[in-house]
């Protein structure tokens, strides 16, 4: 395993930047239709064609997801993704109609200090056609893709993955993109909040430290008084080869979001709009209590592995003021 997304038999990741812009996308593709659902617990989350994931609603599985930089002007990455899909003949059959399904999910990074005066249509429906037809299964981690301007309170942010596997031997694996109004360390201090969940250093080894003060428990918030809603987000996809309904990956989910509680403070804040994709590309069967209980409890680890690594392996900015990578405080 490579500690990555990828490592789920079946899917690709693609990721898609422009330096200037200090925006990107990433592109989740999956070489056959996934069962797939939604978890939104931020105050202020940005999606599109996620209604289609609620459990109650007709279409069972995804073709792709597009996580995005540029806020709502993001949004329109999906339909890149979608008009790569129609190439290929992917899609959902309606009548004589292919009709490729990519829900997805954007974050603000739209003050961070790149260009964004890109005239009368943004460019993130390129960015996203470039995501997905650079798809493979390795991929960047850190100032890449979504994450690519993304910032935290204190340190850049970036995008993360990890992956895990239950004692039974079901694959769980995440990718975060981590654009929090809040911290992912300890105070300013070289520690993780995640920790205590992290695999051979992954993200510095550094473990907590000796003892808390006051101090590293205060509230920092990215923007201060001027936060926004609109303006920090962490999203994340959760997938894993095991069979599952639409209502469980929606449990999936569910329970996955516990890692953002534990690798984010604060976290679900109105100034956030978190979000967790589940989809399972459905080759291993799982008890539906007791073994989708234990494949939640290690997804919800990995979130927290994954939200960690990519601050861990963001790079800063180029432009003034811009905020510190983590490494150029704390080495690697």
């Amino acid at each position: 395993m490579k500690n990555l997304l990828t490592d789920i038999a079946g899917v690709r990741v693609g990721h898609a930047e422009d330096a200037q812009l200090a925006s990107g996308v990433t592109a989740v593709i999956f070489d056959q239709p996934a069962v797939a659902a939604i978890d939104v617990r931020g105050g202020g989350p940005g999606t599109r064609d996620c209604a289609l994931l609620d459990p109650v609603n007709t279409v069972e599985r995804i073709d792709a997801l597009t996580l995005s930089g540029g806020s709502v002007f993001g949004l329109e990455a999906g339909g890149g993704v979608q008009a790569w899909l129609a190439e290929q003949g992917r899609g959902l059959a309606v009548g004589g109609a292919r009709v490729p399904i990519v829900p997805g999910a954007v974050v603000f990074d739209l003050v961070n200090g790149g260009d964004k005066k890109w005239g009368r249509f943004a460019p993130y429906r390129e960015l996203g056609y470039a995501a997905v037809a650079a798809a493979s299964g390795d991929f960047a981690l850190g100032s890449a893709g979504a994450g690519f301007g993304a910032t935290t309170a204190n340190f850049k942010g970036g995008l993360g993955s990890a992956s895990a596997a239950t004692a039974g031997g079901v694959r769980v694996a995440a990718l975060a993109v981590v654009n929090a109004v809040g911290t992912a360390t300890v105070g300013d201090g070289p520690w993780f909040w995640a920790a205590p969940f992290e695999t051979d250093g992954e993200f510095g080894g550094r473990g907590l430290p000796p003892s808390f003060t006051p101090a590293m428990l205060v509230m920092r918030l990215k923007g201060g008084a001027a936060a926004t809603a609109a303006e920090n987000t962490t999203l994340a996809v959760v997938v894993t080869d095991a069979v599952l309904t639409k209502p469980q990956a929606r449990r999936l989910a569910m329970i996955a979001q516990t890692g953002f509680a534990r690798a984010i403070h604060p976290v679900h804040a109105p100034l956030d709009g978190d979000v967790v994709f589940a989809a399972a590309t459905g080759e291993k069967p799982i008890d539906p209590l007791v073994g989708l209980t234990e494949l939640g409890m290690v997804a919800a680890n990995t979130v927290a592995r994954a939200i960690a690594r990519g601050v861990y392996e963001a790079t800063a900015l180029p432009f003034p003021g811009a905020l510190p990578a983590w490494k150029d405080r704390f080495g690697g």
